[in-house]
């Protein structure tokens, strides 16, 4: 199993089966489109925690948990896990924010971006296309030296923070489940209504989250990484998996009726088309300096790597700002700050990449 994840069959086969149980997902009560949003869900989770207030938007999704516990299991099998640090951890946390803020903008990140257009849904076109720029900018970055610095070996501890607060998470998850019409049980908040208030049966949700986290940290798969790697090294090993859960998502949604092409009245999506390109070059950018998309950084994280567990948090953090200060789009449009917010994200991201080079 260990050769075969890391051949080209391999991981055309994890593309292909995310691909497949994304739509089946969304079918058994995920958001329409949403089968996996790795920026979404983890918004969701903040939203569950109270660090923001957005009622339509708060769940404590088991997919995330599944992802970093899956990659965790996996990387113990096969002695993988290796507890590291200290590879610019405050920038880390500035990119995953940016990254949320960028993704918000848009509604989703690379996965839902694939997913959007495997349901139909053209506006992901544009967002596809930004993500794209955005991470042909930071290759340009890459080029130019650009580098966050070695991490180091650290204590057992490190490692197991991010899987041992998704532990946590789930354990909350349970203790306070949702109380039917209810927004609130114990600590946790629940969407009574909108995106929030749609998802899959917990078992089912953690199953699917787990098994994609563990053949994902075998395959090493990463949207970002696909592109970037056909850009810089011409290696399409990674592209391969990409393509794969494309094609089978949408034929999955074929054949489960879940195919409805236009702009118009698609499901948690606005056709403000420039920013949906406009967000997606501040993720994909934000994605790439960092060093690998949301979900691969959740394996990281599951591996033992803390840079990128601090990553996640931005993310969530960002999520938190995103809402709470008009940053994030909504099916009506734009949020009141997001263009600001992009055009900052954009400049800070840029800062980053100039200023953090080591020279030949």
């Amino acid at each position: 199993m260990k050769n075969f994840l890391g051949t080209r069959w391999g991981i055309i086969s994890v593309g292909a089966f995310i691909g497949v149980l994304a739509p089946l997902l969304q079918k058994l009560g995920n958001p329409g489109n949403m089968g996996v949003c790795v920026a979404c869900f983890e918004r969701d989770i903040a939203g569950a925690l109270g660090l923001h207030r957005a009622g339509v938007v708060q769940y404590l999704r088991p997919e995330i948990i599944g992802f970093v516990l899956g990659s965790l299991i996996a990387a113990y099998a096969v002695r993988e896990f290796k507890p590291r640090a200290g590879s610019a951890p405050i920038v880390r946390f500035v990119l995953g924010a940016f990254a949320m803020i960028g993704a918000l903008v848009f509604l989703g990140c690379p996965w839902r971006a694939m997913l959007r257009l495997c349901g139909g849904d053209w506006n992901a076109i544009l967002g596809l296309l930004g993500l794209i720029s955005g991470i042909w900018i930071g290759t340009l970055f890459l080029k130019g030296g650009y580098n966050l610095g070695r991490s180091e070996k650290t204590y057992i501890s490190v490692g197991w923070l991010m899987p041992l607060i998704m532990l946590g998470f789930f354990v909350l998850l349970l203790m306070f489940s949702h109380v039917e019409g209810e927004p609130k049980s114990g600590i946790l908040f629940y969407s009574m209504k909108g995106p929030g208030a749609m998802h899959a049966p917990i078992a089912v949700s953690l199953i699917v989250g787990l098994a994609i986290g563990f053949l994902a940290q075998r395959s090493r798969f990463c949207t970002m990484g696909a592109v970037r790697d056909l850009i810089l090294f011409r290696i399409p090993y990674l592209f391969y998996g990409v393509l794969a859960l494309i094609v089978f998502a949408f034929l999955t949604n074929l054949i489960v009726g879940q195919f409805h092409p236009g702009f118009a009245k698609q499901p948690v999506a606005h056709t403000v088309h420039l920013w949906n390109f406009g967000g997606m070059i501040l993720a994909g950018l934000a994605f790439c300096l960092a060093g690998g998309c949301p979900g691969r950084q959740l394996f990281l994280a599951g591996e033992g790597d803390g840079d990128a567990a601090v990553f996640v948090l931005g993310m969530i953090v960002g999520a938190a700002f995103a809402h709470n200060f008009g940053l994030a789009s909504s099916p009506k449009g734009l949020g009141p700050h997001g263009i600001a917010a992009v055009v900052i994200g954009l400049l800070v991201c840029c800062f980053i990449g100039l200023t953090m080079r080591r020279k030949a």
